[in-house]
């Protein structure tokens, strides 16, 4: 029984993890050429940052689906809305970098953001913990947003 659950835990957190892979991808190649060539504004972090950041947010979003996975009992919006927004996340860099569109990237991320905060909600009725363990997420991905949208107006 524990190793079932282990290998639960395992396979939600490598499926976050999944979408930052993948994701990375599109960001790569832009980072060195079309990314560093953008008006940035002065609250830009180091590009060094972002990798470690989603490593440990995506972390925390695997663990926050399996708490809610484990409660088996009237998760089923929970679980659409915290795929909806991991989908959602998973877009934002191919429409970013790989279309080189700060304002699709711009609608993109405002509507992450509002399913993030649906997926907390949800989260929060459920399990607390869950809910909480979102919470970085939620910080980082709304400093992110300012971010797009700072560079879209510099751009």
């Amino acid at each position: 029984m524990k190793i079932l659950k282990l290998t639960k835990l395992i396979a939600v957190i490598v499926l976050c993890e999944a979408v930052g892979i993948i994701g990375s991808f599109f960001t790569i190649n832009s980072i060195s050429s079309w990314y560093s060539t953008l008006n940035k504004p002065f609250f830009s972090p180091p590009n060094w940052l972002f990798g470690p950041a989603w490593t440990l947010l995506y972390l925390l979003m695997g663990i926050a689906i399996f708490l809610i996975l484990e409660k088996r009992k009237k998760t089923k919006k929970a679980i659409q809305l915290f795929l909806i927004q991991l989908a959602l996340n998973f877009m934002w860099s191919p429409v970013f970098f790989g279309l080189k569109s700060p304002l699709l990237g711009l609608v993109n991320i405002v509507l992450m953001l509002i399913f993030i905060v649906l997926t907390m909600k949800a989260f929060y009725k459920l399990n607390k913990i869950s809910a909480y363990l979102m919470v970085p997420y939620l910080a980082w991905v709304s400093f992110a947003t300012l971010l797009n949208l700072a560079i879209f107006l510099l751009n």
